[in-house]
C-alpha cells in the first residue's frame, strides 16, 4: 500500500441540478384525480382537501397535493363559535400561510400590484418532490364558467428573483411550462386583478388569486359570511375539468471531484505477498527488478489520522510501471 498527500488543487466542488416527474407512477401530467369522502368529512376537511392519483381506497393511492382556501375575514366557512365573529377555518388558513410565507401578520398577500384578502393554496405533498419544485415546469389547466385558462410561473422571464420567508417567489401568469401567453396583457397577468398567484418552489406551494381567475374564466370563490362556501371543492372541480396538471421536481446534488495522480515514478511496487517474499523482503520475480509492474485496483481516501474515509474501486485493474502515468478522477456525491 502506498500513500500520497493530496493538494488543494486536486479538489473541485461542483453542483448539478436533477429534475424528475412529480406525480406518482412517473406520470408527467395528472389528468385524473380523486378525493376521499372520509378525509373531506372529517375534522381536517374543514381546512383542506387531499387529492389522490387514483381512488382513495386503492392500494396504490397516494396523496398528490392538498387544496385549501384562505380568507382574511373568515368568509367562506362556518365560524368555530357564533359568539366569536370571523373566527373560522378560512381565517385560520389565511393566517397560517401568511406566517409561513410572509412572516408578518400585518402584511397581506399582493399578487402583482393587487392586494388580496383571499387565495386558494395548492400544497404538493412533501413525498412527491425531493428538494423543491422545478420553476418553469408548471402547466396547470383550469376550467370555469367562461372557459379554460392555462397557468405557469414567470421564472423564465423574471429579471430578478424575489425572496421571502418561504424562499423564492415567482408570479403565476397565463402560459404553459414557463412560456407566457401575452394576449391583451404582455406580462401574462389578469388585466384588472394582477397576477394569477404565487409559485413558491422551495415549499412546494402554489397560491392562486381568486380575483384574477374570476375575471378571466369566471372561477370565483364563495365569500358568504358564516357559511361553508365549499371553496376548495370549487378549485378541485376546476382542476378536474381542466384535465392537465404538469409539474416537475428539482434536486441540486453537490459533487466533490478528487483528482488522484500516479506519476511515472510512483506506485510501481507492491507489498502484496505474491510480489515480495515475506521472509527476505526480496522481489519474488527477478524481472521485476528492472521492470517493476503493478495493477491499480483500489483508491482509498484517508484523513491526517490515517483513518479510511472512502474507497473507490476501478472498473478494471490499471497497469502501472515507470513508463506510465495515471490520472484518476474520484467523484463523491453528497
Amino acid at each position: 500500500m502506498s500513500f500520497n498527500r493530496l493538494s488543494p488543487e486536486d479538489f473541485v466542488v461542483s453542483s448539478d441540478s436533477i429534475t424528475a416527474v412529480l406525480w406518482s407512477g412517473g406520470i408527467s401530467s395528472l389528468s385524473a384525480s380523486y378525493t376521499s369522502s372520509v378525509q373531506e368529512g372529517g375534522t381536517s376537511g374543514l381546512f383542506y382537501l387531499n387529492v389522490f392519483q387514483t381512488q382513495s381506497d386503492d392500494a396504490s393511492a397516494a396523496i398528490q397535493f392538498a387544496i385549501a382556501y384562505g380568507n382574511l375575514n373568515g368568509s367562506g366557512s362556518n365560524f368555530y363559535n357564533n359568539s366569536v365573529i370571523g373566527a373560522s377555518p378560512t381565517r385560520t388558513t389565511y393566517g397560517q400561510y401568511r406566517n409561513l410565507i410572509i412572516g408578518d401578520e400585518n402584511t397581506n398577500f399582493a399578487f402583482g400590484s393587487i392586494t388580496s384578502s383571499e387565495f386558494w393554496a395548492i400544497s404538493v405533498d412533501r413525498t412527491r418532490y425531493k428538494q423543491s419544485l422545478f420553476p418553469g415546469s408548471l402547466s396547470l389547466v383550469l376550467s370555469g364558467s367562461n372557459g379554460y385558462i392555462t397557468l405557469t410561473d414567470n421564472s423564465q422571464v423574471a429579471t430578478s428573483i424575489i425572496f421571502n420567508d418561504a424562499g423564492r417567489v415567482f408570479q403565476i401568469v397565463s402560459g404553459s411550462q414557463g412560456l407566457i401567453y401575452t394576449g391583451t396583457n404582455n406580462n401574462g397577468y389578469s388585466i384588472n386583478s394582477g397576477s394569477y398567484g404565487w409559485f413558491l418552489p422551495d415549499i412546494g406551494t402554489i397560491l392562486l388569486n381568486p380575483l384574477a381567475l374570476s375575471e378571466s374564466i369566471g372561477l370565483a370563490s364563495n365569500q358568504t359570511y358564516n357559511s361553508d362556501g365549499f371553496n376548495y371543492r370549487r378549485l378541485y372541480n376546476a382542476i378536474l375539468g381542466g384535465g392537465s396538471f404538469q409539474l416537475n421536481s428539482q434536486e441540486n446534488i453537490s459533487a466533490d471531484y478528487i483528482f488522484v495522480r500516479a506519476r511515472n515514478a510512483e506506485f510501481n511496487y507492491s507489498e502484496n505477498p505474491s510480489y515480495i517474499s515475506g521472509s527476505t523482503g526480496e522481489l519474488i520475480y527477478n524481472n521485476f527488478i528492472n521492470n517493476p509492474q503493478t495493477y491499480v485496483t483500489t483508491i482509498g481516501l484517508y484523513n491526517d489520522n490515517n483513518e479510511l474515509l472512502a474507497v473507490a474501486k476501478l472498473s478494471r485493474p490499471l497497469l502501472k510501471d515507470f513508463t506510465k502515468e495515471a490520472l484518476i478522477r474520484v467523484k463523491l456525491d453528497f
